[in-house]
């Protein structure tokens, strides 16, 4: 009797499914893709076997795409479900690919930092710092907020400003926090998490282009005001 290794069963850096948390979905091979969709095998044949069998049976992945869901469900151990959720998976890739082109808002100075997080940041009640990361074009990324409350040196950490900045693949970051007394000048505290800030981020290759703190409808950049 011919036995055929379930993924379970697999040494865990050949899963698909641990290689991907791992690597990212970026790094895995079409196989791989199609047998996570399937989840499992047969008895006949593992997940990963079952994707090469598909795979070949409809000349690739742009053959498996143009499937119907008849055609899907009619290979042996994939059935309707599986089938469906394979369908599902390439509207899904269909969709987002006939999606638009989002512009994403470019940060050429304190005042775009202003535009960007004002509003959001004026009238809260307490400190909230936070971050905006930047590609290499100075294209936001998104925000990251770091700590909420008192702000002081022991709140704020290296390691949370720049996980999700590392994660991004961020060329730089934008350090941003509100006081709510609604007077923007920086306190000595703010000074010196600051040049903490900005040396953590030459170490690791991220740039601090800056820190802006906001007040009520008012501000200060610490690179404008030739604090950085």
């Amino acid at each position: 009797m011919e036995y055929h290794l379930a993924m379970k069963d697999m040494p865990a850096d050949l899963r698909p499914r641990e290689r991907l948390w791992r690597y990212g979905p970026e790094y895995l091979s079409e196989i791989e893709l199609v047998a996570l969709l399937l989840g499992s095998g047969t008895g006949q044949a593992s997940a990963l076997e079952l994707a090469a069998q598909m795979l070949s049976r409809f000349d690739g992945l742009p053959g498996l795409a143009a499937a119907t869901c008849r055609e899907l469900a009619g290979v042996r151990g994939v059935g309707p479900a599986r089938a469906a959720l394979i369908q599902a998976a390439v509207q899904l890739g269909r969709r987002l690919a006939n999606q638009p082109t989002r512009t994403r808002p470019v940060i050429k100075g304190p005042n775009d930092v202003v535009a960007l997080m004002m509003e959001e940041m004026r009238g809260l009640d307490r400190e909230h710092f936070r971050a905006v990361m930047l590609n290499t074009k100075n294209q936001v990324l998104g925000t990251d907020r770091i700590a909420v409350g008192t702000l002081s040196q022991s709140a704020i950490h290296a390691r949370e400003l720049f996980k999700n900045a590392i994660k991004m693949s961020a060329a730089g970051v934008v350090l941003v926090h509100n006081h709510p007394s609604g007077d923007p000048t920086p306190s000595k505290n703010d000074r010196e998490i600051t040049k903490r800030m900005v040396r953590a981020g030459d170490i690791i290759g991220i740039t601090v282009l800056d820190h802006v703190v906001i007040g009520d409808n008012s501000f200060v950049s610490f690179k404008a005001s030739g604090l950085l």
